[in-house]
């Protein structure tokens, strides 16, 4: 099958992405977080900040508030007991255990690793993991790698005012193993809520962010020391105290160089891990895929053509004008102790169009961010957007729209309820649509940038939709309400519902948002 194909059938016929026999082994499952073996760890603070509110602005980097904001970017935060009856006359039930974090994650699988370059008074200057399972760092790799970060970045970066950098990775297996084929749509979109929560964690630390989506993987991979057929990072964010200057650069200084010439010189190191799983089954179009979207040159890193990478608009339709908003005053560390997905625990409730104009705005206007997609010194391109089925809501017809952030506005598409379609578009009926106000779906350019990124455009484009997903969470939840991320939707329909094929966009993801009833599981917060 071509890679084309193969992207194509993820999104509109994901049934045909893996095997029609294919059943996951939950007796051999990955854990969820990964365990190094026989390496110096240094534990860190588990007292974490119950509210992130009126923090001080740091004047150094203290590993003390590090720690709190991996934590609370991705540290496990909650232990959950569900309880599921496979057939409503059985007896006995299946008990289910779970960890969670504050970034939603497909089946609470989290492929996503975290790793840290830190350059702190606290510790020895290196690379370290994120253990999550025992919030602590574990040393991999000792030393001062400003130089050679910042060359398999293109020289874009100027990271001697850096206190450091994140890495996000994807190991391919943590997922791959429930949901075959399926999992590479997933582990984009999780790596993106979790970006999405990382940079909404690092703003109330005082910490200035920018995402790096192109860079030579080989070379970071190499840095890392990781083992490219089961993993590989998608996303590279400096950290510093000072604002976004050291953000850009021409990459010029340094001419071209290759994934061959950076690897050679820092010496490779191979530490153990600890997966539980003794029976890997092998995923070549996943690895087909990560190998067709690496960049080998820091010649692919040069400015994108705006008609490429920009989404498209039309002005067509009539509209509904949004109330004016302020953003919302809330406290993250509260909120997202509050998110969950609710699966069947929505309820209906009313919904104004108050709280429907604070939820976009806010979404959108948290979302923009340093990147480098965007060229310096110019706004920020929409490349994803917000539509959304709306049904109920006090002061807007019912209908299918288009949020037009900045007007402010929803343009409607089609006058109706598609509550019952979109319904039976859930292939496996976790969640009642007809308890939901809002069923919103976030879409982006058809091609997925496939002119100016290749296959790499697919990925970048999972991510910055499911950092836009984050912001829509954690917005609902400031208004009351909670949202459950759904991929098993028929993308076919909403995209005809929302006539995109004339916008030359497609539905990713939808999210249903509305009130909910206290979950039906036992829970417990990680934390002092």
């Amino acid at each position: 099958m071509s890679l084309k194909s193969f992207l194509h059938k993820l999104h509109y016929d994901p049934d045909h992405s893996r095997p029609p026999d294919f059943e996951p082994d939950w007796s051999d499952a990955p854990l969820a977080y990964k365990l190094y073996r026989g390496l110096p760890t240094f534990p860190l603070s588990s007292e974490v900040p119950l509210t992130l509110e009126g923090r001080a602005v740091p004047d150094k980097a203290d590993i003390r508030d590090i720690g709190h904001f991996l934590w609370y970017a991705y540290g496990l935060a909650q232990l959950c007991q569900s309880v599921f009856h496979m057939d409503s006359g059985e007896q006995e039930a299946s008990v289910f255990h779970t960890l969670r974090r504050f970034a939603p994650s497909g089946g609470a699988l989290y492929p996503s690793e975290l790793y840290v370059y830190l350059k702190t008074d606290d510790l020895p200057n290196g690379i370290y993991h994120y253990d999550a399972a025992h919030h602590r760092l574990v040393l991999l790799r000792l030393g001062d790698f400003d130089a050679y970060l910042a060359r398999g970045l293109g020289d874009r970066c100027d990271l001697s005012v850096c206190f450091g950098a994140v890495f996000v990775s994807t190991v391919f297996w943590k997922n791959f193993f429930k949901y075959n084929n399926f999992s590479y749509r997933l582990q984009g979109l999780d790596a993106g809520a979790l970006i999405g929560q990382l940079l909404e964690t690092a703003k109330r630390f005082g910490y200035h962010t920018g995402v790096y989506f192109r860079f030579l993987d080989r070379v970071v991979n190499h840095l890392l020391g990781l083992d490219e057929q089961g993993e590989s990072v998608y996303a590279v964010i400096p950290l510093s105290l000072q604002p976004g200057g050291w953000f850009y650069g021409s990459g010029a200084e340094a001419g071209v160089l290759t994934s061959r010439q950076l690897c050679a010189a820092l010496p490779p190191i191979r530490h153990e891990h600890y997966v539980r799983s003794l029976r890997l089954i092998e995923f070549p179009m996943l690895l087909r895929m990560n190998e067709a979207s690496l960049m080998e040159t820091s010649a692919s890193f040069g400015p994108l053509d705006a008609a490429d990478i920009g989404g498209t608009m039309t002005g067509e339709g009539e509209t509904v004008a949004l109330p004016r908003m302020q953003r919302l005053p809330y406290d993250l560390a509260s909120i997202v102790r509050k998110r969950y997905s609710p699966h069947l625990d929505f309820v209906s409730s009313t919904v104004d169009a108050h709280q429907v104009a604070a939820l976009l705005h806010e979404a959108t206007a948290s979302f923009p961010y340093m990147n480098d997609l965007d060229p310096a010194g110019h706004e920020p391109r929409k490349r994803v957007s917000i539509y959304g089925c709306l049904y109920g809501i006090d002061g807007i017809p019912d209908g299918a729209y288009r949020y037009d952030a900045l007007a402010h506005e929803l343009r409607l598409i089609r006058p109706g309820d598609y509550r019952m379609l979109l319904q039976q578009g859930i292939a496996i009926g976790n969640v009642n649509l007809f308890q939901t106000p809002l069923c919103l779906h976030v879409a982006a350019d058809r091609n997925h940038y496939a002119d100016a990124l290749g296959f790499r455009g697919y990925r970048i484009q999972q991510m910055e939709a499911g950092m836009l997903v984050q912001r829509l969470l954690i917005a609902g939840v400031a208004l009351g309400l909670n949202g459950h991320p759904l991929l098993s939707f028929n993308p076919a329909d909403c995209d005809k519902i929302y006539k995109m094929e004339g916008e030359g966009v497609a539905s990713l993801i939808q999210v249903p948002l509305g009130a909910c009833r206290p979950s039906s599981r036992l829970e417990g917060g990680l934390y002092s």
